[in-house]
């Protein structure tokens, strides 16, 4: 099948029961017990529900795994692969990681004596240098957030196994629409299902997809220890919203382009970060793993005054955290995504006071366009 047909046909669609087109809402915490010695498939909706299911099976497949767990947020998501780790772990991570994920490592699992180095993940000599005898795992962002660095996920993954390292992809920038980490040799795969896998800015959700049958069950295992999962009207929000995550994402991303394109002809601008444009670092790269630039760009805008003052004056734009909605999402990642990050690290990795992140959404780019030029000229 081709993707297009696959999203609307994963074999997850349809009510068992009843032959409904939705799967329902099974809004049931427990569930009754005929053979105590036999017990059914789902006995309690933290171990397991129908509507949770139909999500997890359908992920698992869009991302070409055997499973796929879903959780209460994005970091719920990424903290039950980190506590995939035990004491006296090391952990290599992209230096320009998200910065709640930053946050999990440098101020939660450290506590747990857990280490951390972070390296520049578009050199795989920089990771390879980075390996100790105890180094545990990789985690990567590509195209990370919020400068679109890319990262060589089959280099990654090749070097990875050579050392027993588990390799992490953050891969909500892409979804599995437009990059399938799994089939690139990447051993487990996160998203927060709240952004593009959503699409509409209405529902908290985190998704982990993984290939390898044995490390499923640690992810089970921790998923339903832990109890941070996804309640059923929100996993059928995030089914719903599969549905036409390739119509939204096709347009978003033809938005994008125009966008950057039209921000590098600008007088106020300084640089534009956009995996889209041909000069960009990782240009060939990314198109060699992925396939599509997606609706995330970020720019630098001349001066500090001037990116606040866009901020503040969009009218089209709403000035908020996160990325993947209907709507397009203006943010200044130095006080909300990468607040977590201290201010001299954020200044080395070259998110600066200037950086402006934009998340594309459905409307006309060129309005988009005249709003931002309209917010200059305040």
């Amino acid at each position: 099948m081709k993707y297009a047909t696959k999203l609307l046909h994963t074999g997850n669609e349809i009510d068992e029961q009843t032959g409904a087109l939705s799967v329902p809402i099974y809004q049931a915490s427990t569930f009754k017990q005929d053979d105590v010695d036999n017990p059914p498939q789902y006995d309690y909706s933290r171990s397991g529900n129908p509507t949770r299911a139909a999500l997890e099976n359908a992920m698992a497949v869009l991302e070409n795994g055997t499973n796929a767990y879903a959780f209460s947020s994005g970091m719920a998501a990424i903290s039950a692969v980190l506590s995939l780790l035990k004491a006296g772990d090391h952990v290599i991570a992209a230096q320009d990681i998200y910065g709640g994920t930053y946050r999990a490592l440098t101020r939660h699992f450290f506590k747990y004596n857990i280490d951390v180095s972070f390296v520049d993940a578009t050199d795989i000599n920089k990771i390879e240098e980075a390996i100790r005898p105890n180094s545990r795992m990789l985690v990567l962002e590509t195209p990370s957030n919020p400068l679109l660095k890319i990262t060589d996920l089959r280099a990654c993954a090749q070097l990875a196994k050579k050392h027993n390292i588990i390799t992490v992809v953050d891969n909500t920038f892409m979804s599995p629409y437009l990059q399938r980490p799994l089939e690139l040799g990447i051993d487990v795969v996160v998203h927060s299902a709240t952004k593009f896998i959503g699409g509409h800015s209405d529902v908290l959700g985190g998704i982990v997809a993984v290939k390898d049958k044995n490390l499923a069950k640690h992810i089970y295992f921790i998923q339903n220890t832990m109890g941070a999962v996804l309640n059923p009207h929100d996993c059928w929000l995030l089914l719903r919203g599969i549905k036409t995550l390739k119509v939204r994402l096709d347009a978003e991303q033809q938005g994008a382009m125009y966008l950057a394109q039209w921000l590098k002809k600008q007088d106020f601008v300084k640089r534009v970060y956009y995996p889209g444009l041909e000069e960009h670092p990782g240009h060939s790269l990314h198109f060699r793993q992925a396939y599509g630039a997606g609706a995330v760009l970020s720019f630098e805008a001349k001066g500090v005054a001037t990116a606040k003052k866009i901020a503040a004056n969009v009218k089209l734009f709403f000035t908020a955290v996160s990325l993947g909605g209907v709507e397009s999402i203006l943010s200044y990642p130095v006080k909300m995504s990468h607040a977590s990050i201290p201010q001299e690290e954020r200044k080395k990795l070259g998110i600066t006071d200037e950086l402006l992140r934009l998340s594309i959404g459905l409307e006309d780019p060129e309005d988009l366009a005249m709003d931002i030029l309209n917010a200059v000229k305040q």
